[in-house]
């Protein structure tokens, strides 16, 4: 689609009737705010189908036509004019039968061989075809596979499924209060009111970047000033995706350094990402990782008892790939209240301040 969508655009400046004025309008404001906004692309995709079939339409119109007759009838024309007096009905008859009878002789080179025709035509088919086809295996795979569980293999080759956030999600629904506020990152605020029927601090759609940034905040800081916040907010559970135990990638771990740098860019004062490297610039969470980053809430929730699930010394995270620090680690603000089989969603209660300590 990506070459098609602006020839189709072209034809359309070439023609430029009140349909034509639309696509264009169209596809050059959704081409802005797809590249604003990545998700976007949704408003995206239509016009740039529009247009690229657009663009397929003129190009087939072009090769797929009968010319043959179409110079017939335009030399008939030409000999009509030429015969001046002779009367019309006769001349164009005759003119056409004259046409007609060298249809035979004449040959055509260039563009409109029929060479080069099948050497348009069949690519162009072929393309169309494996676009569709790609198309279908595309939409079958993503509406065969919700996001929510997850596929992988056994050692025999058979499929396993990891089913962490739907446990997750049924556990908050069965054993939270209706009115729980739950704390997670903005990506799982959709699914958690969805599937667990609960109120998040922020979702998909918060565009308040003040709301995202108080929850970067609470995740970047220690747990005084993250109680605090957590505190202010009435917030009750804290959700956090950890994939260090089974290698899964899309983690909060993996997304923390957003989550620093959209709360520095809100509350400069309390988060400096330059604190969550090392001397040498580099992301760690192992026993080199820095004070901040071992101190923060976010790491706290993550590795809270991940010790435990190893050897002495031994514990490993699967998906950075690198030993934990075998200082066990402590919570004082929260209590541990549901974590799935494998470990992928935690689920932290906040503790009341009487409870502090215990």
């Amino acid at each position: 689609m990506v070459p098609l969508f602006p020839a189709g655009i072209y034809f359309c400046f070439k023609e430029l009737r009140d349909e034509h004025v639309f696509v264009i309008l169209y596809g050059l404001a959704a081409s802005y705010f797809a590249g604003v906004m990545v998700r976007l692309m949704l408003t995206l995709t239509p016009v740039v189908c529009i247009a690229a079939a657009f663009a397929c339409s003129k190009l087939l119109d072009v090769y797929l036509r009968n010319y043959d007759d179409i110079v017939g009838v335009k030399k008939a024309s030409e000999n009509t004019l030429k015969a001046g007096g002779v009367d019309a009905k006769s001349s164009k008859s005759s003119n056409v039968s004259s046409s007609m009878k060298r249809r035979d002789s004449i040959k055509y080179n260039g563009i409109w061989h029929s060479d080069s025709k099948l050497a348009v035509i069949l690519p162009i088919g072929a393309v169309l075809a494996l676009f569709a086809w790609h198309c279908t295996w595309v939409t079958s795979n993503a509406y065969s596979s919700p996001s929510i569980v997850l596929a992988s293999r056994n050692p025999d080759g058979s499929q396993h499924i990891i089913d962490d956030f739907r446990e997750a999600y049924y556990w908050l629904a069965q054993n939270t209060k209706d009115d729980a506020r739950i704390m997670s990152w903005w990506d799982y605020g959709y699914q958690i009111a969805g599937m667990a029927n609960r109120t998040t601090l922020v979702d998909n759609n918060t565009w308040n970047n003040t709301h995202i940034a108080t929850v970067g905040k609470a995740m970047s800081c220690n747990e005084e000033v993250s109680y605090e916040v957590m505190r202010r907010h009435d917030v009750d559970y804290v959700l956090v995706i950890f994939g260090g135990l089974i290698g899964y990638s899309g983690d909060d771990i993996n997304k923390f350094l957003w989550m620093i740098r959209i709360g520095e860019g809100v509350y400069p004062n309390d988060i400096s990402e330059r604190n969550f490297f090392t001397d040498r610039g580099e992301y760690r969470v192992d026993d080199q990782a820095t004070i901040t980053m071992k101190n923060s809430l976010m790491y706290k929730m993550s590795y809270y008892r991940f010790n435990e699930l190893f050897p002495a010394g031994h514990a490993q995270d699967r998906v950075r790939g690198t030993g934990i620090q075998s200082k066990p680690v402590k919570l004082n603000v929260l209590e541990e209240a549901y974590s799935t089989e494998n470990l992928i969603v935690r689920i932290y209660k906040v503790k009341e301040p009487d409870n502090i300590g215990r």
